[in-house]
């Protein structure tokens, strides 16, 4: 059977098609208007606020980077200076590293200047001027800016400088806290309260720190091989190793 064809549109239907599609057009471009007109209220209340939160943000972050690079290249031109001190130190020209040394302890960044600092006192030291290198170690314990670490070594240094002038008790005072295992300075520290336990007559103390000391495995051989031959001396076995018997048979002697 034939299908009949559709009917025309009539004109009417025709009109209100098109009156359809034009009223949406025209919603269309109310709403994108009114889109429009919200995005710029909002440009025109927030704007500037966002703008220079933004412009404020990209500056640090352009200070930053310029900050770091510049810290970078300063500890760079820092790091030559040192390392051009510690080349005339080998050298024993003692004169000319304490010269390198001089504006690093002054104006170098924290850990330059505290090891530039030391260095300078220890070159004082070489040079024979004690109380001025004592002073010197005095300063950089004293100096709550410097790393602890090398606010320690300074004092055990001062301490060793002035240590026939120091009271023991003074000593023990000073360098108990450092004479514990653990701590970085335990050997050095702990060797110099050993010796001011034994101008206290305390042997027994002095005897049971020389042997820990020892024992620390952390401590540089000399200073344990000086330890155990103490600690035998004044009857305390601080022998590991049956074969290090015979370095502490000497000393006991």
């Amino acid at each position: 059977m034939a299908l009949r064809p559709d009917r025309p549109q009539s004109r009417s239907d025709q009109l209100a098609e098109r009156s359809a599609g034009q009223g949406d057009a025209f919603l269309r471009e109310v709403d994108d208007a009114l889109r429009e007109d919200q995005v710029f209220t909002a440009v025109q209340k927030y704007g500037k606020p966002v703008g220079a939160a933004i412009i404020a943000g990209l500056l640090g972050l352009a200070g930053w980077l310029w900050y770091e690079n510049h810290n970078n290249a300063v500890a760079g031109e820092q790091g030559e200076v040192l390392t051009k001190a510690l080349d005339q130190l080998e050298t024993r020209n003692l004169k000319a590293a304490a010269d390198e040394l001089g504006p690093l302890a002054k104006d170098g960044n924290e850990g330059y200047r505290a090891t530039s600092r030391m260095l300078e006192a220890g070159i004082l030291a070489e040079q024979g001027k004690t109380a001025e290198a004592a002073k010197a170690f005095a300063a950089i314990a004293a100096d709550g800016g410097a790393p602890q670490a090398y606010r320690d070594l300074a004092t055990i240094r001062e301490v060793a400088l002035d240590f026939d002038k120091l009271a023991p008790d003074k000593v023990v005072e000073r360098l108990k806290p450092l004479a514990v295992p653990g701590n970085a300075w335990f050997g050095n520290a702990g060797e110099l309260v050993g010796v001011a336990y034994l101008k206290q007559g305390k042997n027994d103390l002095a005897g049971a720190l020389f042997a820990q000391i020892a024992k620390e495995k952390t401590v540089p051989d000399s200073l344990r091989r000086r330890a155990r031959q103490m600690a035998g001396m004044l009857g305390v076995d601080a022998v590991e190793d049956p074969g290090e018997t015979a370095l502490v048979q000497p000393a006991a002697q």
